[in-house]
């Protein structure tokens, strides 16, 4: 089929962890607070590293490696067929790589993302990582030591001036496996232009107080499904 990017609507995509939950990834919301049994306190935030840089390190080792044993899922996948129809981006809290080996091609990181590390010194400084493994003693080019390049707990979101800018853009807006608490991701919504429709694919049924909202009451998998049919029928 040939593409219809030239004269589509803009499509954007907000995931969370719901979607990747689906590719066994495990999410903290849905554990108390408990990422395979860590407290996100102690691993996941600027004090954490301070405290405890090496044991910080190997959680993020280790949350690399499921991540790169996981596999995209159908929702995924689904969202990189949309591209042959919409012009699409997606902007995803996750921090895995499943929506880019999935196939798309335009994916913003909003808290970082687990196959890269940045330099303690100076942020911009960003490496990929091979192997999965970070280690203590690993060093970015002005010799200071490099720590996941992700957004912990209590740090800015740099990306979010970026992902507001394409929000404002959007003709439709797919709300996908987000529970619509963490801020700043949660305020994006705020950002579509008046009567944007606005899909919210979800078991748990976010709030969402906007108008145009379709809420789609399921997991990520079968509730972009549905989405995508209607999407590309209405065509």
């Amino acid at each position: 089929m040939p593409s219809k990017i030239s004269n589509a609507k803009q499509i954007v995509v907000l995931t969370g962890a719901g979607i990747s939950a689906e590719s066994g990834i495990a999410t903290f919301r849905d554990s108390g607070g408990l990422w395979e049994g860590y407290d996100v306190m102690e691993v996941a935030t600027p004090q954490a590293w301070e405290a405890n840089p090496k044991l910080v390190l190997e959680f993020y080792n280790m949350r690399r490696k499921d991540a790169a044993n996981a596999k995209p899922n159908t929702a995924h996948k689904l969202l990189a067929k949309l591209e042959a129809y919409y012009s699409v981006n997606i902007i995803t809290q996750n921090v895995d790589d499943l929506h880019e080996r999935a196939g798309s091609t335009r994916v913003l990181h909003l808290h970082g993302e687990l196959n890269k590390a940045r330099s303690t010194q100076k942020p911009n400084l960003v490496y990929p990582i091979s192997n999965h493994v970070l280690r203590w003693g690993d060093k970015c080019e002005l010799g200071s030591q490099l720590r996941p390049h992700i957004v912990w707990f209590g740090e800015e979101v740099p990306e979010m001036i970026h992902a507001i800018e394409i929000v404002q853009k959007a003709d439709i807006l797919l709300i996908i496996g987000t529970s619509m608490v963490v801020y700043p991701a949660a305020g994006l919504i705020h950002y579509t232009r008046p009567h944007t429709p606005i899909y919210v694919i979800d078991p748990g049924k976010p709030e969402v107080s906007k108008p145009n909202v379709t809420f789609i009451n399921k997991k990520a998998t079968t509730g972009m499904a549905q989405v995508f049919k209607e999407l590309v029928v209405n065509l």
